[in-house]
């Protein structure tokens, strides 16, 4: 899960991480009274989105004045911002943050998320902030700085100064950064984080370090523990169908493609994905109905996938094991009783009650096809959703 840079840094304030002054608002009138509020020589209006990249395609702008600020975030709010992390549909500001510029002498990277490779936490390091770290360690690896924190012993003084020496800290910087690495941690621990991100990292003329970004993701897997950060989530900023998926207990992500694809189990379902691409065609979707689904899910499941305008054609591959065929093909009828779609269905059904599931599926509609077996199916989804040979 993710939420807002205004919202992550209200963390920070809690974890004595430092960040500059700002107000988040809704309006171009409450971003002038923000930053009289805030006082000083100008403020950076940052539109609120779930995506980096922002201050490239005009998400982050510099006003001198107050009523420059009103109308900078009148501007923003109401469009979608689209940056490379958003897709072409890009994601709606509906929120700006009003924040006090400071004099910036250098800027850092610095992240902290699981290593699952090592089986640990690990902090990144980097003199380049400001950048994407991607290409920092594709062009200038020698600029990064990985250390990781054995679970055992926790974060040593000795790895914050080695990340120090780094970045080129001096006197004080050292027990500051110290100090912003470890709340970095607690707070990981704390909230169940997956990743906290913080670039740029700053040193100010004075030489205060602060976070000027802050990015947090969170385990969805521990979220039940934490009805603090439930409460955070901007559902504006997540995809409409995954959302509804969540709600029936469906592993759904939206994919770019024009073939709908329905299956039980995550391997399966990357399996079929993979087919599809190797027969020349493109995943609209990832969905895994789970092993223990019933008809009601089966029906939603069917019902999101045709709500994609852009797909084409629908393939279903079931192998019963725990699942029944014959609920998925009950699932299936149940679905198209409710909608009313000409797509094309191809259905590979095989294992628990598959003969029964077939029967049920014999002869109902002319766009529901049996297929012979997996290959023929993702075959005949590509030719039917026009984009094979």
């Amino acid at each position: 899960m993710n939420i807002h840079e205004f919202q992550a840094k209200q963390l920070f304030k809690d974890y004595q991480i430092p960040v500059p002054e700002s107000i988040v608002v809704t309006s171009g009138a409450a971003a002038a009274d923000a930053a009289q509020t805030l006082s000083g020589d100008g403020w950076a209006i940052k539109a609120q989105v779930h995506a980096g990249g922002r201050g490239k395609v005009g998400g982050v702008k510099i006003a001198t004045t107050a009523d420059e600020a009103s109308t900078l975030a009148a501007q923003m709010l109401g469009q979608r911002l689209v940056t490379k992390q958003t897709g072409a549909a890009g994601l709606p500001i509906n929120s700006v943050l009003v924040e006090k510029t400071s004099s910036i002498k250098r800027e850092f990277y610095l992240s902290l998320l699981v290593d699952r490779h090592e089986d640990k936490l690990c902090f990144i390091a980097s003199e380049a902030g400001g950048m994407d770290i991607e290409a920092v360690a594709a062009e200038t690896p020698e600029k990064i700085i990985s250390v990781f924190i054995h679970p055992a012993a926790g974060l040593q003084a000795y790895q914050c100064r080695q990340v120090a020496f780094a970045l080129s800290l001096q006197g004080e910087q050292f027990k500051a950064l110290q100090n912003l690495m470890t709340n970095m941690l607690q707070l990981f621990i704390d909230k169940d984080a997956s990743q906290i991100e913080i670039n740029p990292l700053v040193e100010t003329g004075d030489g205060e370090l602060f976070a000027l970004d802050a990015k947090i993701n969170f385990d969805d897997n521990a979220l039940a523990l934490h009805k603090d950060i439930i409460a955070l989530r901007d559902t504006a900023q997540e995809d409409e169908k995954e959302n509804k998926a969540k709600q029936f207990d469906l592993s759904y992500i939206t994919l770019d493609g024009n073939i709908g694809c329905m299956v039980n189990g995550a391997g399966l379902a990357m399996a079929t994905m993979d087919l599809v691409k190797l027969k020349g065609g493109t995943p609209a979707n990832f969905l895994d109905v789970g092993g223990g689904t019933t008809t009601e899910k089966v029906t939603e499941a069917f019902k999101l996938i045709v709500s994609d305008k852009n797909v084409k054609a629908v393939l279903v591959n079931i192998f019963g094991g725990i699942v029944r065929c014959d609920v998925i093909a009950q699932g299936i009828l149940g679905a198209l009783e409710q909608i009313n779609t000409d797509l094309p269905v191809i259905v590979r059904l095989e294992g628990t009650h598959a003969e029964e599931g077939r029967a049920l599926l014999h002869n109902v509609a002319p766009n529901i096809i049996a297929a012979e077996d997996l290959d023929h199916a993702a075959e005949q989804a590509v030719n039917l959703a026009g984009v094979g040979a």
